[in-house]
């Protein structure tokens, strides 16, 4: 059952690719933190889980104009289990700021479960809302009408996912922004010129793998592919232009489900260290910290990136049913 699920999953993620061009902001923490990725996250671990991540990307990239050119995000996300209906609730709010944009986003997505094999499916929905802000730009020319001044719009729209999540592993694809809203922005140039900002599909997978190295050592090996997928379903071309193909690969160990440290590479652009610990009653409280060493075209990036992780793990919730109450008095 989980070798014929596990394909399905690549086949699908081959067919979708990932991106290059990157629209969305990308973490490092990725493999401890589904719910940034994919609404059927939501609530499929069992027990609820608080993520806050902050990156700065491109560290010291350069000012241009007054406006940082290194692209910082901060991303808070939740998911809790819904008893009632065998389900679960997720929340993903981020903001995002690339010198004179800024993009704030959040997704609320509902996560539907069910028992498969080991493990349980999740089918999840997300609606999306997105709003986007583009500041004064520097423009040689200020009557450009392909420069926004100024200038925001917002959008409503839509994702959806499949998770499967087992004691062992992990796989999950997702796709949002279906919809494929179209963002206006007026210009400086002649009035009621607006120029046009297409929000395309992205396409996610990501998977991993739970090894008991020793009685008290996990290591898990991680992937994660990432697609833009522009264009409309009916264009031949949707998925097959190889420059909006890219994808990560590492590994972690943890120790007593408290300490961990790994590594990761993300293609054509950067080679990953990751280090955290736990801390408590449980292990509830998660610390990390990930360095992005930019190994490839550090001329058009930076040296380096820099996220940090904090997460809390709510107590697994118990079926409200209360107790039988006995009496001697009927005890016949």
């Amino acid at each position: 059952m989980k070798g014929t699920l596990l394909a399905t999953l690549l086949l699908t993620a081959a067919a979708a690719g990932s991106a290059l061009a990157q629209q969305q902001p990308q973490f490092t923490h990725y493999g401890l933190n589904g719910m940034a990725l994919n609404p059927a996250y939501a609530g499929i671990k069992g027990q609820g889980e608080v993520n806050l991540i902050g990156r700065y990307q491109y560290f010291n990239y350069g000012t241009f104009g007054g406006a940082n050119g290194s692209p910082r995000t901060g991303i808070v996300t939740v998911s809790l289990p819904v008893l009632a209906t065998g389900g679960g609730v997720g929340l993903a709010v981020y903001y995002d700021q690339v010198a004179q944009s800024k993009m704030t986003n959040a997704a609320l997505s509902y996560s539907q479960h069910v028992k498969l094999g080991a493990g349980k499916l999740g089918i999840g929905i997300q609606g999306i809302y997105t709003y986007l802000g583009k500041g004064t730009y520097i423009a040689l020319d200020p009557n450009d009408v392909n420069v926004p001044n100024d200038a925001s719009d917002n959008k409503f729209d839509a994702g959806a996912g499949i998770w499967y999540e087992a004691p062992k592993f992990y796989a999950g694809i997702s796709l949002n922004n279906i919809a494929r809203s179209e963002y206006s922005f007026k210009s400086a140039g002649t009035s009621g010129t607006a120029r046009k900002y297409l929000s395309e599909n992205h396409a996610y997978f990501t998977a991993g793998y739970n090894i008991e190295a020793s009685s008290s050592v996990v290591v898990t090996p991680m992937v994660l592919v990432k697609a833009v997928l522009p264009g409309d379903y009916s264009n031949a071309s949707k998925f097959n232009n190889s420059k909006n193909y890219s994808f990560e690969g590492g590994v972690r160990a943890t120790l007593d489900d408290k300490y961990w440290v790994g590594a990761n590479y993300r293609h054509e652009e950067s080679v990953s260290g990751l280090l955290g610990g736990s801390l408590g009653k449980d292990n509830a409280i998660r610390l990390g910290y990930a360095f992005d060493f930019i190994a490839f075209n550090q001329e058009a990036r930076a040296f380096s990136s820099h996220e940090i992780l904090l997460s809390y793990r709510l107590p697994r919730p118990a079926a409200n049913i209360r107790p039988a109450i006995r009496t001697p008095r009927y005890s016949f």
